[in-house]
C-alpha cells in the first residue's frame, strides 16, 4: 500500500509518518510533500492508495486538490488532517474517507486507515466485476450464453440454427443435430439478438438464423425448411416483410 503525506508542517508530517511505520506494516511506499503542488506531482507519479492531506497550507488549501485532477483521476483515498474542525462538512463533500484533528491520535489514525482499506478493497472488487462484465459483453458480440443444468454454454451465433418457443422455455437448435431446452422465454433471446439482422422472427414461436434456411416452400402457405429439416411457418402478416429481407440480404 502506497501513502503520501501532504502537510506544510514538518512536525506534523513526521508524527504521521512515525505512527504509520509503527502501526501499518503493509505500507510499501511512504512519501512526503510540504505543499499541495508538490504533493499533486507525487500523486501523479506514484499513484498512491491513500493521501493524508492538510487543509490549511500557505499557498493552496488541501480542499483545492480537486482543481488539479479530472474526476476519473481521483482514484486514491483522502484522509484530511487539520488543526481546525470547521472544514469537516467540506471535506466529506469531497468524499474524504475520514477527517482527523491535530494532534493526531493513534487510534483515530488506525480507524481512518481501516476505512480506507475497506474502500480500496471494495473498489478493487467493483473494478474486477466491471472487467468481467466487459469480457462478457465482448463475448456477447459473437456468442450466446445458454444456461443449462450442468452450467453455462457459450455458443457462437453461427452455430445456432433456430429458437423455438415452448411456453416459458425455449428450445435452441444448433448445428450437428444438437439442441438444448433453456429455462428462458423466447423474448429473452429476441432482446439479446436485437441488432443482429441475421436472426429473424417469421412467426411468434420461432426465431431463425437466416443463413440456415434451406428452402422457402409455398405449399399450404409459406414455410421455411431449415438445414436441420425443421419446418417453420411464416405468419401471413410477415410474408411481405420476409421476402423483402431476403432480397436485401441475398
Amino acid at each position: 500500500m502506497k501513502v503520501i503525506i501532504i502537510d506544510d508542517e514538518n512536525k506534523a508530517r513526521r508524527l504521521i509518518s512515525t505512527l504509520l511505520i509503527e502501526n501499518c506494516s503493509d505500507i510499501t511506499l511512504q512519501l512526503e510533500a510540504n505543499d499541495l503542488e508538490t504533493g499533486v506531482a507525487l500523486i501523479k507519479e506514484h499513484h498512491p492508495d491513500i493521501v493524508f492531506l492538510d487543509i490549511e497550507m500557505p499557498k493552496h488549501s488541501g480542499l483545492q486538490i480537486v482543481d488539479f485532477f479530472e474526476p476519473h483521476e481521483m482514484n486514491f483515498q483522502i484522509i484530511f488532517v487539520t488543526a481546525y474542525n470547521d472544514y469537516a462538512i467540506q471535506a466529506f463533500k469531497l468524499s474524504a474517507v475520514d477527517y482527523i484533528l491535530k494532534p493526531v491520535d493513534v487510534l483515530e489514525l488506525k480507524s481512518a486507515i481501516e476505512k480506507a482499506k475497506k474502500n480500496i478493497e471494495s473498489k478493487s472488487i467493483n473494478n474486477r466485476l466491471d472487467d468481467l462484465k466487459r469480457v462478457f459483453q465482448q463475448l456477447s458480440l459473437n456468442k450466446m450464453v445458454l444456461e443449462v443444468p450442468k452450467g453455462i454454454l457459450f455458443v457462437s451465433h453461427d452455430d445456432i440454427i433456430l429458437f423455438e418457443a415452448d411456453g416459458m422455455y425455449t428450445k435452441v437448435y444448433m448445428k450437428n443435430n444438437e439442441s438444448q431446452l433453456i429455462c428462458k422465454p423466447m423474448k429473452h433471446f429476441v432482446v439479446q439478438l436485437e441488432g443482429k439482422p441475421i436472426f429473424y422472427k417469421p412467426h411468434r414461436s420461432f426465431l431463425v438464423n437466416l443463413k440456415y434456411i434451406k428452402e422457402l416452400s409455398k405449399k399450404d402457405g409459406f414455410h421455411l425448411i431449415m438445414e436441420n429439416n425443421k419446418t417453420i411457418p411464416i405468419a401471413k402478416e410477415k410474408k411481405d416483410e420476409f421476402l423483402q429481407i431476403i432480397q436485401d440480404l441475398f
